[in-house]
């Protein structure tokens, strides 16, 4: 899992790389939580992203925002963090041209930041939106979402309340054209506490699915 320093929008950004084992394999660019609340690439949920996409065959990124770890720059409310993503993502695509597709993976802070780069990038295959906060955050951006993907959150998280994410998830599911498959783990708190295990689970679960509906 080789250390990484790639250029960014504001200084040098910090990451984790591990390319896939064929000229094609797809990406997984996995973003982290609220920088200022101790958010990092080394969480435990994005630290279990990045190793569930490359235990199947992708080549996975993840990454420091600016101003966190090694990364320079400084916190910049969900702007300069998106264009640290997009710079991210120009970075390992550069490095495979040939990737089938791409995979944007984000928890809390980082599924906003990830739903928002989806916007931009029309190459993305599927989304994991792991405890977003439409209660804190604006996802009206996503008119319409442009991939299906997955909405996961717990039962008991008080800081993105299940009845707001209801509510973004409702609104996606009336779209056509895509499919939101939404999952709420039962008795879990916003950082899936003691759950942790069963979030990967239910996440690998969807990502095989979805990769073999590709394969059929």
């Amino acid at each position: 899992m080789p250390e990484v320093i790639f250029p960014g929008p504001d200084g040098r950004l910090e990451g984790r790389y591990q390319p896939g084992k064929t000229k094609t394999a797809p990406i997984g660019i996995v973003l982290h939580p609220h920088p200022r609340f101790g958010g990092t690439m080394n969480n435990q949920i994005v630290y279990r992203l990045f190793y569930m996409f490359q235990e199947r065959g992708f080549t996975a990124l993840r990454f420091n925002f600016r101003g966190v770890g090694r990364s320079q720059g400084f916190f910049d409310h969900g702007v300069g963090e998106l264009s640290d993503a997009a710079a991210a993502l120009d970075w390992v695509q550069t490095l495979h041209p040939d990737a089938r597709g791409v995979w944007i993976a984000g928890f809390s802070f980082g599924a906003w930041i990830g739903m928002q780069l989806l916007m931009r990038r029309p190459e993305a295959e599927g989304f994991m939106s792991i405890a977003p906060q439409p209660n804190i955050y604006d996802f009206s951006f996503l008119a319409p979402c442009p991939s299906s993907g997955l909405i996961i959150h717990g039962e008991n998280d008080r800081v993105a309340p299940p009845e707001a994410v209801q509510t973004l998830v409702d609104k996606l599911k009336s779209q056509k054209g895509i499919v939101i498959d939404q999952q709420i783990v039962k008795g879990a708190n916003h950082f899936f506490e003691g759950q942790v295990d069963e979030l990967i689970g239910n996440c690998s679960d969807y990502l095989e699915k979805r990769l073999a509906e590709v394969e059929a």
